[in-house]
């Protein structure tokens, strides 16, 4: 009986010892598993928080590049990858810059807007992108891919904008970041037009100084051509038959001096009338010259016509110039018609009411006169319209259409004239240039009798004593010969200075000056050192050169008349006769 319940203990212990056991072990396995899962949504916080905090940073940096791409004005753009790209994001400055709002061009083809001749410079950065593409397909490596074009692309208005653009391959699709250069570009295109005419002006100063010192010594040079036929024409009898010789000879000087005229023009020094005239006139006078009917006859297949305002108002210039400037134009305009074709001037009285640019400057408000000379010939091309008023610039063969120098003289006689100058011009449309002269309200005086009028008795002198100063020993016999012809006493010395040690001896009632003498001083210091000592002394100046600021000062010292070189009998004759006369 007592071994059988010391069994059942044993048993049950045992049994106990196995359940302690096994609740040891799960309390272990619980507490093994509670730290795994401590650890795990520690792991777990730990990625929630990074997530979180990336997810921040995610909707910060979007916020940013939202702000930026909605505040910047570059044109910020997003297209898919094909032949005809289509917008799927446009950034807001398209509104401000372009006029479109975004929804008016997502869904749209970017090539729509872009200028025609512009959209081929898109095609190589498509072909570049297409090859990237194919490289990534046998590579698995992303190629990155960065373009800067320039093109033009259009407004919501129509009106054509100037675009600096860097397009980016990302992914399947193209950013474009544009900027608008329009400003840019128009401010870059009038710094090379203002270059271009500092340029134009320089070369023009250059030339202009050669050309004032070869008209100089070419106007010495026909004075005795012009002069002594007149002299010789004094002796002759009426029915001489040297006498159309002579004549032809006096001419043919003349002619000669206009041609000197032309490269006086290009010293801005070219204008030396300055009268109140009628535009009107001086075309009809023009349809009347023989220049004219020359012209006619060499272009029988051309028909020119006039349309003249009757109530064109006056200007102030000079009848030979403008004579001049309308030949010029109308002789351009013929030789630019190949073969049948006409000629239209026209002249209105014309108000302009804002400044606009012409070639050279601004036009001021204002009334003007325009004279309109019209072609249906061959038209120029830009290039050529920019180069026309260069000296010598032609594209016809030198020497079989005039000296190179037409419309040169054109643009420094309007000039001259304070005008302007518009030029329409389109290949095979023709030209059509537009002379704007700033008008008066200044009568035409009445015409006094010219000096190739007058007759020789009214013009002689009375023995009058005459000094005339001249560096050049032709100039000095050939006045010398024509004022004793007229009746006057005359001497002539070689200088300035021989002029100052003349005067100191012998009394004078009249100096002919020439303005520019080598070596020595010249005509006005002359001028200025004579009165000092003989104040009151009457002169008149003669030059090869047109007016000068040097021949201005002098005459508000006192001199008289200027005498362009070369000079008639009865021109030297006027003007000593009217200066004695005051």
């Amino acid at each position: 009986m007592v071994l059988g319940i010391a069994r059942d203990i044993t048993a049950r212990k045992k049994q106990e010892n196995e359940l302690e056991k096994y609740r040891s072990d799960l309390e272990e396995m619980v507490q093994n598993r509670t730290a795994e899962l401590s650890i795990a949504n520690e792991q777990l916080r730990g990625e929630i928080t990074r997530r979180i905090g990336i997810e921040e940073e995610l909707r910060k940096s979007e916020e940013k590049y939202r702000l930026i791409a909605e505040g910047t004005r570059d044109l910020i753009a997003i297209t898919t990858f094909s032949h005809k790209p289509v917008y799927i994001y446009v950034s807001p400055s398209h509104k401000t810059v372009m006029g479109y709002e975004p929804e008016d061009l997502v869904g749209k083809s970017g090539l729509k807007f872009i200028h025609p001749n512009d959209k081929k410079k898109l095609f190589p950065l498509l072909k570049r992108y297409v090859e990237a593409k194919g490289k990534k397909i046998l590579t698995g490596k992303d190629i990155e891919i960065t373009e800067t074009l320039e093109f033009r692309t259009r407004d919501k208005s129509g009106n054509w904008h100037d675009l600096e653009s860097t397009a980016n391959l990302v992914g399947k699709h193209i950013l474009f970041i544009s900027r608008d250069i329009t400003e840019r570009k128009q401010e870059e295109k009038e710094k090379r037009k203002l270059v271009e005419k500092l340029v134009l002006s320089e070369k023009m100063e250059v030339i202009g100084r050669l050309a004032g010192g070869v008209a100089h010594d070419l106007n010495n040079i026909l004075s005795a051509i012009v002069g002594y036929p007149d002299l010789l024409l004094t002796k002759l009898p009426g029915n001489s038959p040297l006498r159309k010789t002579i004549l032809s000879i006096k001419q043919a000087g003349l002619k000669a001096s206009t041609l000197v005229e032309d490269l006086l023009t290009l010293t801005r020094r070219g204008v030396r009338v300055n009268e109140v005239l009628n535009l009107n006139d001086t075309i009809s006078d023009y349809l009347q010259s023989p220049e004219y009917k020359k012209l006619e006859a060499a272009y029988p297949n051309i028909k020119i016509t006039a349309n003249l305002d009757n109530d064109l108002l006056n200007i102030k210039g000079s009848p030979i110039h403008l004579s001049k400037t309308i030949m010029n134009l109308v002789a351009n305009a013929a030789e630019a018609i190949p073969l049948k074709g006409s000629i239209k001037l026209s002249t209105t009285n014309r108000y302009i009411n804002k400044p606009v640019k012409d070639f050279n400057k601004n036009i001021k408000k204002g009334n003007y006169v325009v004279l309109s000379v019209s072609d249906n010939g061959i038209g120029m091309d830009p290039e050529c319209l920019n180069k026309i008023f260069e000296p010598f610039y032609t594209k016809k063969v030198m020497g079989q259409s005039g000296t190179g120098l037409g419309l040169t003289v054109v643009w420094w006689t309007m000039n001259d004239h304070n005008g302007h100058i518009d030029v329409k011009s389109k290949e095979g449309k023709g030209t059509t240039f537009e002379l704007y002269f700033p008008a008066t309200r200044r009568k035409i005086p009445v015409k006094k009798e010219t000096s190739s009028t007058l007759k020789i008795e009214k013009i002689e002198g009375k023995g009058e004593k005459i000094l005339v100063v001249d560096d050049k020993e032709e100039q000095r016999e050939l006045a010398s010969m024509m004022l004793t012809k007229l009746g006057y006493s005359v001497d002539a010395v070689i200088s300035g200075e021989k002029a100052i040690e003349y005067m100191n001896n012998n009394p004078v009632d009249l100096l002919i000056l020439d303005m520019i003498m080598a070596p020595g001083i010249d005509g006005l210091d002359t001028y200025k050192e004579i009165l000092k000592k003989h104040p009151g002394t009457k002169a008149i100046i003669v030059s090869g050169f047109t007016e000068t600021e040097s021949v201005r000062e002098a005459q508000q010292l006192g001199a008289g008349a200027y005498v362009k070189k070369p000079y008639t009998l009865n021109e030297i004759g006027e003007a000593v006769r009217n200066e004695l006369d005051k």
